[in-house]
């Protein structure tokens, strides 16, 4: 009985694999000179609430953390902690002071920041140019 129900399992994931579409990270396309891949993006950026927080700050000058917060509908703890994988990476500064008795946390995206989302929107279009293509 064991063989018969390994064979059958054998059997269904084969006819799995078959239906399955072939892996992003295959998708291959030319940007500029050099050959990009789905593999090769910034996954750091690339999180949705990282990439959110970079893509308001290359927007604005600069945004306090409630500004972040109330923007990205965001708890205070995952835009925290999202934050300070940036700010650990170097992509975004974040200036502590008070407003009276008040905290006031500051954030804006460094040279570097805007350098990587600019990479990582470069390769996007590159990988949606490629997609369409194909």
């Amino acid at each position: 009985m064991a063989d018969k129900s390994n064979a059958a399992r054998a059997e269904r994931l084969d006819k799995f694999s078959a239906r399955k579409p072939a892996a992003a990270g295959k998708l291959r396309a030319t940007a500029g000179s050099s050959e990009v891949s789905a593999t090769q993006l910034d996954r750091l950026i690339h999180e949705r609430t990282r990439l959110a927080i970079v893509s308001a700050l290359a927007a604005n000058p600069s945004l306090t953390f409630s500004e972040l917060k109330d923007l990205l509908h965001a708890s205070d703890g995952n835009l925290s902690v999202h934050a300070r994988k940036l700010e650990d990476a170097g992509y975004v500064a974040c200036t502590k002071s008070f407003a009276g008795r008040t905290p006031r946390t500051e954030y804006r995206l460094t040279a570097s920041g805007r350098r990587a989302l600019e990479k990582y929107l470069d390769h996007m279009e590159a990988l949606i140019r490629a997609t369409r293509e194909a």
